[in-house]
Protein backbone atom coordinates (compact mmCIF):
# COMPACT_ATOMS: atom_id res chain seq x y z
CA UNK A 1 0.00 0.00 0.00
CA UNK A 2 1.71 3.48 -1.23
CA UNK A 3 0.39 6.90 0.00
CA UNK A 4 -1.31 8.71 -2.76
CA UNK A 5 -1.40 5.69 -4.54
CA UNK A 6 -4.16 3.08 -3.28
CA UNK A 7 -3.97 4.62 0.49
CA UNK A 8 -4.82 8.52 1.15
CA UNK A 9 -1.73 10.72 1.52
CA UNK A 10 -1.57 13.72 3.91
CA UNK A 11 -3.88 15.96 2.01
CA UNK A 12 -6.33 12.81 1.41
CA UNK A 13 -5.78 11.99 -2.55
CA UNK A 14 -5.41 8.57 -4.42
CA UNK A 15 -4.91 7.43 -7.78
CA UNK A 16 -1.95 9.94 -8.16
CA UNK A 17 -0.12 7.46 -10.23
CA UNK A 18 -3.03 7.79 -13.17
CA UNK A 19 -2.38 11.29 -14.17
CA UNK A 20 -2.21 11.89 -18.05
CA UNK A 21 -3.04 8.09 -18.73
CA UNK A 22 -6.34 8.71 -20.28
CA UNK A 23 -5.33 11.89 -21.71
CA UNK A 24 -6.32 11.66 -26.19
CA UNK A 25 -6.12 15.05 -27.30
CA UNK A 26 -2.14 14.23 -28.95
CA UNK A 27 -1.98 11.21 -31.47
CA UNK A 28 1.64 11.77 -31.28
CA UNK A 29 1.98 11.17 -27.67
CA UNK A 30 1.70 8.06 -26.14
CA UNK A 31 1.69 7.52 -22.20
CA UNK A 32 3.17 4.34 -21.28
CA UNK A 33 3.85 4.45 -17.32
CA UNK A 34 3.80 7.45 -14.32
CA UNK A 35 5.83 6.80 -11.51
CA UNK A 36 4.77 8.68 -8.28
CA UNK A 37 8.23 10.01 -6.63
CA UNK A 38 6.38 12.41 -4.05
CA UNK A 39 3.44 13.25 -2.71
CA UNK A 40 4.31 15.24 0.34
CA UNK A 41 2.65 18.56 -0.17
CA UNK A 42 2.61 18.69 -3.56
CA UNK A 43 2.92 15.69 -6.12
CA UNK A 44 6.19 14.66 -8.24
CA UNK A 45 6.05 12.52 -11.09
CA UNK A 46 8.19 10.36 -13.58
CA UNK A 47 5.99 9.62 -16.92
CA UNK A 48 7.10 7.80 -19.56
CA UNK A 49 5.75 8.08 -23.11
CA UNK A 50 6.01 7.08 -26.57
CA UNK A 51 6.69 10.68 -28.88
CA UNK A 52 6.10 10.17 -32.52
CA UNK A 53 8.81 12.54 -34.08
CA UNK A 54 8.19 15.08 -37.07
CA UNK A 55 9.85 12.72 -39.65
CA UNK A 56 7.63 9.56 -38.19
CA UNK A 57 9.71 7.78 -35.93
CA UNK A 58 8.99 7.16 -32.65
CA UNK A 59 11.09 7.90 -29.39
CA UNK A 60 10.87 6.54 -25.75
CA UNK A 61 11.30 9.33 -23.28
CA UNK A 62 11.16 10.19 -19.52
CA UNK A 63 10.18 13.81 -17.90
CA UNK A 64 9.98 14.49 -14.29
CA UNK A 65 6.86 17.15 -13.52
CA UNK A 66 6.19 19.24 -10.45
CA UNK A 67 2.43 19.42 -9.64
CA UNK A 68 1.95 21.95 -7.31
CA UNK A 69 -1.81 22.38 -8.26
CA UNK A 70 -2.95 25.72 -10.53
CA UNK A 71 -3.02 29.13 -9.12
CA UNK A 72 -4.45 32.99 -9.28
CA UNK A 73 -3.22 36.16 -9.54
CA UNK A 74 -4.82 40.09 -9.53
CA UNK A 75 -3.21 42.92 -9.99
CA UNK A 76 -5.03 45.84 -8.10
CA UNK A 77 -4.96 49.17 -9.32
CA UNK A 78 -6.28 53.03 -9.08
CA UNK A 79 -6.18 54.65 -11.17
CA UNK A 80 -7.52 57.95 -9.69
CA UNK A 81 -4.11 58.45 -8.17
CA UNK A 82 -2.54 56.05 -10.56
CA UNK A 83 -0.85 53.81 -8.18
CA UNK A 84 -1.09 49.66 -7.63
CA UNK A 85 -0.96 47.66 -4.71
CA UNK A 86 1.61 44.74 -4.64
CA UNK A 87 3.01 42.99 -1.74
CA UNK A 88 6.36 41.84 -0.52
CA UNK A 89 7.48 38.31 1.43
CA UNK A 90 9.63 36.04 2.14
CA UNK A 91 10.48 33.09 -0.65
CA UNK A 92 12.70 30.66 0.45
CA UNK A 93 13.44 28.87 -3.60
CA UNK A 94 14.47 32.38 -4.70
CA UNK A 95 16.75 33.22 -1.82
CA UNK A 96 18.51 29.91 -2.36
CA UNK A 97 19.24 30.97 -6.04
CA UNK A 98 20.66 33.64 -5.83
CA UNK A 99 18.00 37.09 -4.85
CA UNK A 100 19.91 38.97 -2.20
CA UNK A 101 17.40 38.66 0.43
CA UNK A 102 14.31 36.56 -0.46
CA UNK A 103 12.07 39.59 -0.03
CA UNK A 104 10.12 39.35 -3.18
CA UNK A 105 7.45 42.16 -4.47
CA UNK A 106 4.36 40.54 -6.31
CA UNK A 107 1.06 40.76 -7.03
CA UNK A 108 -1.01 39.23 -4.53
CA UNK A 109 -2.51 35.65 -5.19
CA UNK A 110 -2.25 31.85 -4.60
CA UNK A 111 -3.11 28.16 -5.55
CA UNK A 112 -6.12 26.74 -5.55
CA UNK A 113 -7.27 25.38 -2.67
CA UNK A 114 -8.39 22.35 -4.98
CA UNK A 115 -8.53 21.50 -8.37
CA UNK A 116 -12.74 22.33 -9.00
CA UNK A 117 -12.22 25.89 -7.33
CA UNK A 118 -12.24 29.08 -10.06
CA UNK A 119 -10.01 30.90 -10.03
CA UNK A 120 -11.56 33.66 -9.67
CA UNK A 121 -12.89 32.79 -6.06
CA UNK A 122 -9.46 32.07 -5.28
CA UNK A 123 -8.36 35.65 -5.92
CA UNK A 124 -10.50 37.32 -4.42
CA UNK A 125 -9.93 34.83 -0.74
CA UNK A 126 -6.44 35.33 -1.43
CA UNK A 127 -6.51 39.69 -1.84
CA UNK A 128 -8.44 39.64 1.43
CA UNK A 129 -6.17 37.48 2.97
CA UNK A 130 -3.07 39.38 2.06
CA UNK A 131 -3.81 43.13 1.23
CA UNK A 132 -7.29 43.32 3.30
CA UNK A 133 -9.34 44.76 0.21
CA UNK A 134 -12.52 43.15 -0.55
CA UNK A 135 -12.85 43.85 -4.27
CA UNK A 136 -15.45 44.50 -6.75
CA UNK A 137 -15.62 43.27 -10.05
CA UNK A 138 -12.72 41.25 -11.74
CA UNK A 139 -11.48 41.64 -14.68
CA UNK A 140 -10.10 38.18 -16.37
CA UNK A 141 -6.80 38.86 -18.54
CA UNK A 142 -5.46 35.46 -19.50
CA UNK A 143 -4.02 31.95 -18.34
CA UNK A 144 -0.36 31.21 -18.71
CA UNK A 145 1.86 28.22 -18.20
CA UNK A 146 4.64 29.44 -15.82
CA UNK A 147 6.90 26.95 -16.41
CA UNK A 148 6.05 23.93 -18.89
CA UNK A 149 9.31 22.17 -19.09
CA UNK A 150 8.68 20.96 -15.78
CA UNK A 151 5.82 22.54 -13.93
CA UNK A 152 2.06 21.64 -14.41
CA UNK A 153 1.03 24.90 -13.11
CA UNK A 154 -1.38 26.87 -15.19
CA UNK A 155 -1.99 30.92 -13.49
CA UNK A 156 -5.31 32.60 -14.21
CA UNK A 157 -4.17 36.17 -14.60
CA UNK A 158 -6.62 38.80 -13.26
CA UNK A 159 -7.11 42.90 -12.37
CA UNK A 160 -9.44 44.64 -10.11
CA UNK A 161 -9.61 47.94 -8.80
CA UNK A 162 -9.00 48.83 -5.09
CA UNK A 163 -9.08 51.97 -2.70
CA UNK A 164 -9.94 53.33 0.25
CA UNK A 165 -13.00 52.06 0.20
CA UNK A 166 -12.56 48.56 -0.69
CA UNK A 167 -10.13 48.16 2.62
CA UNK A 168 -12.16 45.59 4.69
CA UNK A 169 -9.50 43.68 6.73
CA UNK A 170 -6.05 43.65 8.10
CA UNK A 171 -4.38 41.70 5.41
CA UNK A 172 -1.04 40.62 5.99
CA UNK A 173 -1.86 37.05 5.25
CA UNK A 174 -2.73 33.92 7.31
CA UNK A 175 -0.55 33.43 10.25
CA UNK A 176 -1.33 29.63 10.56
CA UNK A 177 -0.24 29.16 6.89
CA UNK A 178 3.36 30.85 8.56
CA UNK A 179 2.81 34.13 6.57
CA UNK A 180 4.10 37.51 7.13
CA UNK A 181 2.79 39.95 3.90
CA UNK A 182 3.55 43.39 4.11
CA UNK A 183 1.45 45.60 1.41
CA UNK A 184 3.03 47.67 -0.88
CA UNK A 185 1.46 50.78 -2.69
CA UNK A 186 3.41 52.21 -5.59
CA UNK A 187 2.95 54.71 -8.45
CA UNK A 188 2.36 52.84 -11.36
CA UNK A 189 5.46 54.36 -13.32
CA UNK A 190 7.57 54.01 -10.38
CA UNK A 191 6.50 49.81 -10.38
CA UNK A 192 7.31 49.71 -13.78
CA UNK A 193 10.79 51.03 -13.64
CA UNK A 194 11.22 48.52 -10.97
CA UNK A 195 11.14 46.15 -13.29
CA UNK A 196 13.91 47.61 -15.33
CA UNK A 197 15.78 48.13 -12.05
CA UNK A 198 15.77 44.89 -10.93
CA UNK A 199 13.69 45.02 -7.85
CA UNK A 200 10.85 43.35 -9.37
CA UNK A 201 11.89 40.39 -10.45
CA UNK A 202 9.09 38.05 -9.73
CA UNK A 203 7.32 37.24 -13.35
CA UNK A 204 3.74 37.36 -13.01
CA UNK A 205 3.87 40.56 -11.26
CA UNK A 206 6.31 41.77 -14.54
CA UNK A 207 3.42 40.43 -17.50
CA UNK A 208 0.53 41.99 -15.26
CA UNK A 209 2.41 45.60 -15.40
CA UNK A 210 3.13 45.19 -18.73
CA UNK A 211 -0.63 44.15 -19.54
CA UNK A 212 -1.65 47.48 -17.61
CA UNK A 213 0.88 49.52 -19.62
CA UNK A 214 -0.06 48.24 -22.97
CA UNK A 215 -3.53 47.62 -23.22
CA UNK A 216 -5.26 48.08 -19.55
CA UNK A 217 -5.85 50.79 -16.72
CA UNK A 218 -3.06 52.55 -17.24
CA UNK A 219 -2.75 52.10 -21.11
CA UNK A 220 -1.93 55.53 -23.62
CA UNK A 221 -4.89 56.38 -25.73
CA UNK A 222 -4.89 54.31 -28.40
CA UNK A 223 -3.08 51.81 -26.78
CA UNK A 224 -6.05 49.49 -26.16
CA UNK A 225 -7.46 50.88 -22.57
CA UNK A 226 -10.95 51.06 -22.20
CA UNK A 227 -12.59 54.73 -22.32
CA UNK A 228 -12.23 56.34 -19.09
CA UNK A 229 -9.59 53.82 -17.76
CA UNK A 230 -6.40 55.21 -19.17
CA UNK A 231 -4.03 57.38 -17.10
CA UNK A 232 -3.21 61.17 -18.42
CA UNK A 233 -0.51 60.83 -21.72
CA UNK A 234 3.06 60.08 -19.59
CA UNK A 235 2.20 61.32 -16.31
CA UNK A 236 3.60 59.36 -13.24
CA UNK A 237 1.44 59.82 -9.89
CA UNK A 238 2.41 62.86 -7.92
CA UNK A 239 3.11 63.67 -4.73
CA UNK A 240 0.19 62.67 -1.95
CA UNK A 241 -0.68 59.50 -4.08
CA UNK A 242 -0.03 57.93 -0.94
CA UNK A 243 3.58 56.38 -1.77
CA UNK A 244 6.67 57.33 -0.42
CA UNK A 245 9.11 59.65 -2.71
CA UNK A 246 11.20 56.69 -3.13
CA UNK A 247 7.79 55.08 -4.19
CA UNK A 248 8.19 51.71 -1.89
CA UNK A 249 6.38 52.69 0.98
CA UNK A 250 4.37 49.92 2.96
CA UNK A 251 0.53 51.46 2.55
CA UNK A 252 -0.41 52.71 5.79
CA UNK A 253 -2.97 50.30 8.41
CA UNK A 254 -6.61 51.16 9.25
Amino acid sequence: MTAGIDTPDRRGRTGLDRAGQDLTGNPRVRITDVRLLSSHWYVERATTFDFRRADGTWSTQERETHDRGNGATVLLYDTARETVLLTRQFRLPVYVNGHPDGMLIETPGGVLDDEDEHPEIAVRREVVEETGHTVGEVRHVFDVYMSPGSVTERVSFYAAAYGPATRTHEGGGLDEEGEDIETLELPFRRALAMIRTGEIVDAKTIMLLQWAALEGPFALPGRGAEDGDGAEDGDGAEDGDGAEDDGTAPAGRP
